[in-house]
């Protein structure tokens, strides 16, 4: 073990390894339980964009869907990593006419669209990206439209100190049950405030968002309208071809999916889903390499899923490209295999 990283995924290529992808992982039931783990499941790191459906949640618990006549699609844009297509910045524009806001308003920065088709199409027609395009601005759109409704400054509202951001701190603290003060903060990609914890801990808040009984009416509502959203509009939660969109395609419902940078991956296994485990799970990975090309994290959800009974959905057309342990090169030949080198009991 290396700084609390275990060497959990191999490639190799002529009979011998030639790639390792250190990682760590945790899965743990809503009473804080830990079932199976890689590296050290106490590692403190970062979720990054897996912590968006709790960023959400103080607006959903607020009323803020129907204060402002949302659709389900806009809510779980809210939640997203999105691509950038024209479909996700459509959806974008209508938060924004319904709340009041421009895209001035939003302080996510810009970059082109991690969709290659419509990066594609905007250079040809000599267009530039711009705040709407950016994969995170349906997130900064949910902070946003919580400064309206309670009346709250916007242009200050991804400080740290702004009331926005003082309710996701005491809500993300509250679920990963760590004292507010023990979260370490720092600064996402998108300029937003982001907190580090422990990988179990983080874990069974996953646990907690996918089945909320224990938490209060209000809570356990906002919870499952949340991880509702997420499962019913998974294109607008990622995009065409992401491994949390077909993921949760696949699933049909079982499970709500969210990656972060730097190779973090929380999923969600809904209560009734596992006759084991019939209150649920949590489920949280990282890789100490970030795990660009998400080839880390897709070989270790389908080793997790598989080992909890999973295996025909794995194994579907639809998911063939994030579960290929044989390796081809650009020809179709055969040059080696990407396995997980640790054994899931679950």
């Amino acid at each position: 073990m290396i700084n609390g990283y275990d060497a959990v995924v191999s490639l190799t290529r002529g009979g011998i390894v030639e790639s390792i992808h250190f990682g760590a992982f945790a899965v743990v039931d809503p009473e804080g339980n830990l079932l199976a783990s890689g590296g050290d499941p106490n590692l403190i790191t970062f979720p990054r964009s897996s912590m968006k459906p709790f960023q959400v949640l103080p607006f959903i618990e607020a009323g803020g869907q129907k204060h402002f006549g949302l659709t389900d699609e806009e809510l779980a844009i809210m939640c997203a990593s999105h691509t950038g297509t024209d479909e996700h910045v459509r959806v974008i524009k209508s938060i924004h006419e319904k709340v009041g806001l421009c895209e001035d308003n939003l302080q996510c920065g810009f970059h082109w669209p991690s969709d290659k088709d419509t990066s594609f199409e905007m250079r040809k027609r000599g267009e530039t990206p711009t705040p709407y395009r950016h994969n995170c601005s349906g997130k900064h759109s949910g902070m946003l439209a919580m400064a309206k409704m309670q009346g709250e400054p916007l242009d200050s509202y991804l400080d740290i100190k702004h009331p926005v951001q003082k309710r996701i701190l005491r809500k993300v603290a509250e679920f990963c049950e760590v004292l507010p003060e023990n979260l370490i903060i720092g600064t996402d990609g998108c300029s937003a405030p982001v907190f580090a914890m422990p990988l179990k801990a983080f874990a069974h808040a996953t646990a907690k968002l996918a089945n909320p009984e224990s938490l209060s009416e209000s809570q356990a509502k906002a919870c499952l309208t949340a991880t509702k959203v997420m499962r019913a509009y998974p294109t607008m939660v990622a995009g065409p071809g992401q491994l949390d969109t077909v993921l949760m395609e696949v699933m049909a419902g079982k499970v709500f999916s969210k990656g972060g940078a730097e190779g973090y991956q929380m999923i969600g296994v809904l209560p009734g889903v596992l006759e084991k485990y019939p209150k649920g799970l949590g489920i949280t990975m990282k890789f100490s390499d970030g795990d660009a090309g998400r080839r880390a994290t897709s070989a270790l959800t389908v080793a997790i899923l598989s080992a909890l009974g999973f295996e025909k959905e794995m194994q579907k057309e639809a998911f063939a490209k994030f579960n290929a342990p044989v390796l081809h090169n650009s020809r179709g030949l055969e040059i080696g295999e990407i396995k997980v080198n640790k054994t899931i009991n679950l």
